[in-house]
């Protein structure tokens, strides 16, 4: 059973003692969690050790950075590796978002590269696609989102592939007010599972977990999560 898993992005927002009461507060609902349902908090670099410590006693309960370098090691000044959030025990990353794309021109190419290391380091990456405003009035976001998994995920084998969390973020619904509609989010996870499932098989894509990241909210939650194809945002 794949998993179903939501994802917080902190982006860069929140001090260090901010950030403590906000994880503290998630931490004192008192949630939980079976087997298959994980809870991945993505802080800013600096505070990435201190969440960790907060959840160390939570099940399913995990930590993810908001990015990595594509190179292993050296001269990068401002540059945090793969193997440098390994060892502060970090378990995601995430992967191509939006942002990093539009503003920091980051390609497919560079993030195949940046992929493979975090693989490489024993992580899990949490990778982003979709498409902008543009696209989706023109209705091209399934070629536009198909790209995007060749150049950067179709390259890796099945069983680097079960490794990764996919998700799937329309751009004009990043802090826009806007979201999709569940059938749209539905249309496009579909779309993704399908073009998984021509290059790895059924049996492949139905282990992947694909979330929705576009403004999702309490109210709109759990009728996006009932999408069969939606494992969580």
């Amino acid at each position: 059973m794949r998993k179903k898993i939501v994802a917080a992005n902190w982006k860069m927002n929140l001090t260090v003692s901010e950030g403590e009461r906000l994880v503290q507060g998630i931490l004192d609902a008192g949630l939980r969690l079976a087997e298959d349902r994980e809870v991945i908090i993505c802080p800013p670099f600096p505070y990435l050790t201190q969440t960790r410590n907060q959840i160390r006693n939570y099940p399913h309960f995990y930590v993810g950075a908001q990015n990595c370098a594509s190179e292993e090691s050296g001269a990068y000044t401002g540059e945090v590796s793969a193997a440098m959030l390994r060892s502060i025990a970090v378990d995601y990353v995430i992967l191509g978002h939006s942002e990093r794309r539009e503003y920091f021109q980051e390609s497919g190419e560079l993030l195949r590269k940046k992929i493979s290391l975090v693989l490489e380091s024993g992580l899990k990456p949490l990778f982003c696609c979709g498409e902008p405003l543009e696209i989706r009035e023109s209705e091209g976001q399934q070629p536009y989102v198909q790209r995007q998994l060749e150049e950067s995920l179709f390259p890796f084998s099945e069983q680097e592939l079960s490794r990764i969390v996919i998700a799937y973020e329309p751009i004009w619904a990043i802090g826009t007010g806007r979201t999709a509609t569940p059938e749209q989010a539905q249309q496009m996870h579909a779309y993704i599972r399908g073009a998984i499932a021509e290059r790895y098989g059924n049996e492949a894509a139905l282990q992947v977990t694909i979330l929705y990241g576009g403004s999702c909210k309490p109210d709109n939650a759990a009728e996006l999560f009932a999408c069969p194809d939606v494992d969580g945002a």
